[in-house]
């Protein structure tokens, strides 16, 4: 098969397309040819050393993908071969071939194509997993989302919406934005000209924001603690401004604040097949009538990965970034 493999921690420039052996799919697994692959910043991190992949995943980055089963393993019987999925994978996704747990398999939802169902996996199972089951959001609440025009972020916006959620979003630029407000955030905050606490306090009253999906990290945890409600939830994902931050804890006691976190690649299958299920009853069939969908930013060839980490590093993108797989 044809993979991207990293040839040793550096930047984009380290990606090569090379010939690997196929795998074959174990016991319970789907063999999956790969048609799409979505590109996530654990791919970056990984590409530079710095999140290795969990032991028994393969080396090859890549997170989700979209294509068609080729092979089922020794009882494997959720999907037939020909069977179009997506796929949440702990590593693999960057090539023609992949293998999955089919209980972390998905249909590919109807009207999506390949390129756009490789962009949902990832965000998807993050998303509800942290603002959902970890953050606890409900109808009625307030979810403020940084980074609100990114692969997460575009993904939260619409899900908090569509379950009955205000959103109040933080975004560099006036396009990006423009892209949330038209995802329906009904706030939306140019962090680089004004300061997301006061913005969050005048949007809510005074209340404040009673879950709060970061990846940001650094000064915004103390920042945070401002902007939440009295029994908010801040639930962290990454720290693009650093993993060390000094905070306040007094404001954790005085309003009841729960800050949790989590990181997905290294869960188990069976915690992962338990998103899957939820999606496939809860949000699938919002995919489906796209009620909401995948925003899509930048399609590279598989050859071009290199191209789609500096995409994805510059920070200009709106949006998922994928590579076209088909060959």
């Amino acid at each position: 098969m044809k993979a991207v493999q990293i040839r040793e921690p550096g930047g984009p420039d380290v990606l090569e397309l090379v010939e690997r052996p196929t795998p074959d799919a174990a016991t319970g697994e789907l063999l999956i040819g790969v048609k799409a692959a979505g590109v996530n910043r654990p791919d970056c991190l990984q590409r530079q050393g710095a999140y290795p992949p969990p032991p028994g995943a393969s080396d090859i980055p890549g997170l989700e993908v979209a294509g068609e089963v080729l092979a089922t393993g020794e009882g494997a019987s959720a999907f037939a071969i020909g069977d179009k999925v997506c796929a949440l994978v702990p590593g693999g996704g960057y090539a023609t071939h992949c293998t999955v747990h089919e209980s972390n398999a998905l249909p590919m939802p109807a009207g999506l194509g390949f390129s756009e169902a490789a962009g949902v996996p990832e965000t998807y199972f993050t998303v509800w997993h942290n603002v959902f089951q970890r953050g606890a959001l409900r109808r009625g609440q307030c979810l403020l989302v940084h980074g609100g025009s990114s692969g997460i972020g575009t993904t939260a916006i619409q899900l908090a919406k569509a379950f009955g959620a205000t959103v109040i979003a933080t975004a560099g630029s006036e396009d990006k934005c423009n892209a949330c407000r038209d995802l329906g955030a009904d706030h939306v905050v140019n962090y680089r000209s004004d300061d997301f606490v006061a913005a969050v306090k005048e949007a809510t009253q005074g209340k404040g924001a009673d879950v709060i999906l970061d990846m940001v990290g650094g000064d915004y945890i103390s920042r945070n603690y401002d902007a939440a409600a009295v029994d908010g939830r801040i639930v962290q994902i990454a720290f693009l401004n650093g993993r060390v931050a000094q905070a306040d804890f007094s404001k954790l006691m005085m309003k009841r604040l729960t800050h949790t976190g989590s990181t997905l690649r290294a869960r188990s299958i069976d915690f992962k097949a338990g998103i899957a299920r939820e999606l496939k009853k809860l949000v699938w069939p919002l995919l489906e009538k796209r009620t909401i969908a995948p925003v899509m930013d930048t399609l590279f060839p598989i050859d071009r990965a290199s191209a789609a980490h500096a995409r994805m590093e510059e920070g200009h993108h709106i949006g998922k970034i994928v590579l076209d797989v088909q060959e």
